[in-house]
C-alpha cells in the first residue's frame, strides 16, 4: 500500500522539520522518498506499507509529532480499473 503525505511547517522551521524527517525510520512502514515543494506544501512523502493501519501509526506517531509541524494530508493511492 502506497501514500502521500502533504506536509505543511511552522514559518521559519522548513530546515527544522526536514531534519527531523530525515531521522524517521519505520518499522513495516517506510518513507520511500521526501520532496520539498512550491505551493501551500513544504514537503510531499511518499510511503510504502502493509495496510493502512501501518501508515497511519506512522503518521500519527512519527511524522505528526515532529515539532515544527503544523498539519499533512495523507492521501492514499489506489487502483483504477
Amino acid at each position: 500500500m502506497r501514500a502521500y503525505v502533504l506536509i505543511e511547517t511552522t514559518a521559519g522551521k522548513t530546515k527544522a522539520v526536514k531534519k527531523a524527517l530525515g531521522k524517521i525510520k519505520g518499522g513495516r512502514t517506510s518513507v520511500i522518498s521526501m520532496d520539498a515543494v512550491t505551493g501551500p506544501y513544504d514537503f510531499i512523502a511518499v510511503l510504502e506499507g502493509p495496510s493502512l493501519d501501518s501508515i497511519g501509526q506512522m503518521v500519527t506517531e512519527s511524522i505528526g509529532v515532529v515539532d515544527g509541524l503544523t498539519r499533512t494530508t495523507t492521501c492514499i493511492a489506489v487502483s483504477i480499473g
